[in-house]
């Protein structure tokens, strides 16, 4: 395997690229930037200094990964979607102080949702379209909305449980 980096992309060498990885057009990775193995970094997206990508994670188009998050493996964040990384932003701010995200495994961002720092997703929980994030996501949630709500429950497949269910109708998976 090798790692593939498209021409009009800019990668730092001092980022560190997993094996299987592919970098895709207009994408910059920053100094400091860990990505991990079998990963897919689609067009036009940003990877801030010193942020950590799992292995086996999608970012999709447009999408901005700051400073301060951290992707577990086998997440997926749709395209445009937004992370903050600074409670109270001002372009003056000399001293600001960066808030920390975390995704954990497997959890899935759909496009044009806005993750507010400081918060974490739970393993395999998914976030809807357009959602903005504004608390912790249980593990296994499906949120939606703005400010995002639970409401209900999703199988590490991704199929939405039936209320009240542990299993998964489609895949037979029992959630923890």
């Amino acid at each position: 395997m090798s790692v593939y980096i498209h021409p009009s992309s800019h990668v730092s060498p001092d980022a560190v690229i997993g094996d299987g990885t592919k970098i895709w057009i207009n994408v910059q990775v920053r100094e400091g930037a860990k990505i991990g193995t079998n990963c897919i970094i689609s067009k036009d997206a940003y990877i801030d200094t010193k942020v950590s990508v799992g292995n086996s994670v999608k970012i999709q188009n447009g999408v901005s990964v700051y400073h301060g998050v951290t992707l577990e493996d086998d997440v997926f964040v749709g395209p445009n979607a937004a992370f903050t990384n600074d409670f109270y932003p001002r372009a003056f701010m000399a001293d600001w102080r960066i808030t920390e995200t975390l995704v954990k495994k497997g959890a899935s961002i759909g496009a044009n949702a806005t993750i507010v720092c400081g918060h974490t997703l739970g393993e395999y929980c998914m976030i809807g379209s357009g959602s903005v994030v504004t608390h912790d996501i249980p593990p296994y949630a499906l949120a939606v909305g703005n400010p995002a709500r639970v409401v209900g429950r999703v199988c590490k497949c991704g199929v939405k449980l039936a209320s009240g269910a542990s299993e998964c109708a489609e895949c037979g998976f029992v959630l923890p």
